[in-house]
């Protein structure tokens, strides 16, 4: 597929999925076919550890681009899913604004950075609408009900300082230092083991959704299947041959 509304770069075993759509990266029909795709090509890439998504120019995502979906315009429950659902772990990098779809958007990654610059917002029910893209529900899972509340109801805006209280971010760094810093973080992911990696993601976001004795119970079961890998042994073997670093190869 030839991308226009984003740009795909595989260098295992990190994949970039920037938005590069123009003067505020809106968010259109082309951009989620484009993100649908790119995700289905991703997921099954096994020397693919870590998936960075990021943003050409001086907003992440300022709104969905209306113009182009054609007034009334309605879209599937979950349009961003495809990138939660992604088995990899998701690093997200904000600069400046991300706003409705964008805030959606980077709320579908695991884990956030932003500039010291960035802001948060979720501006739809003061137009009338509710957020369609999922924002509301992730926020609040994320940051909890009182946070999104306030964001939907008052048109609360996040700055970069509230969203790391509100834990919505993990880091706020100067824009200069984001890429280089959000480099960093993936590339240190991406060394760990792979498997468990997949599987301490899927751990925590299938947990939230069951009691406690459910998730330990689950987390627990895939634990045992960690112990069956050819990973697990290298790691065991790094340990004892006092090795900073095991060969891990996703097995």
């Amino acid at each position: 597929m030839e991308y226009k509304a984003l740009r795909v770069v595989v260098e295992r075993p990190l994949a970039r999925i920037v938005l590069a759509g123009g003067e505020g990266n809106r968010v259109g029909p082309r951009a989620l076919r484009e993100l649908a795709e790119a995700c289905s090509a991703l997921r099954d890439e096994s020397e693919v550890r870590v998936v960075v998504l990021s943003a050409q120019g001086a907003d992440f995502c300022l709104s969905w681009d209306i113009e182009a979906f054609g007034e009334g315009f309605e879209l599937p429950p979950d349009p961003f899913g495809c990138l939660a659902a992604l088995p990899q772990p998701v690093i997200c990098a904000v600069q400046g604004v991300a706003s409705s779809a964008g805030f959606e958007l980077a709320l579908c990654a695991d884990v956030r950075l932003c500039s010291d610059d960035a802001r948060f917002a979720l501006p739809e029910v003061g137009q009338g609408m509710l957020p369609r893209g999922g924002g509301g529900q992730r926020l609040s899972r994320l940051a909890g009900r009182g946070v999104a509340l306030a964001v939907l109801l008052a048109g609360e805006e996040l700055d970069a300082a509230a969203a790391l209280r509100a834990g919505v971010v993990s880091a706020v760094v100067p824009r200069a230092e984001l890429a280089d810093r959000t480099e960093a973080i993936a590339r240190t992911i991406a060394s760990r083991g792979p498997i468990a990696t997949r599987y301490a993601k899927e751990a925590v976001h299938r947990g939230a959704d069951m009691t406690l004795e459910q998730a330990l119970r689950y987390e627990t079961d895939l634990t045992i299947i960690l112990q069956t890998t050819e990973d697990r042994a290298e790691g065991v073997r790094a340990f004892i041959e006092k090795r900073e670093q095991p060969d891990f190869k996703g097995r």
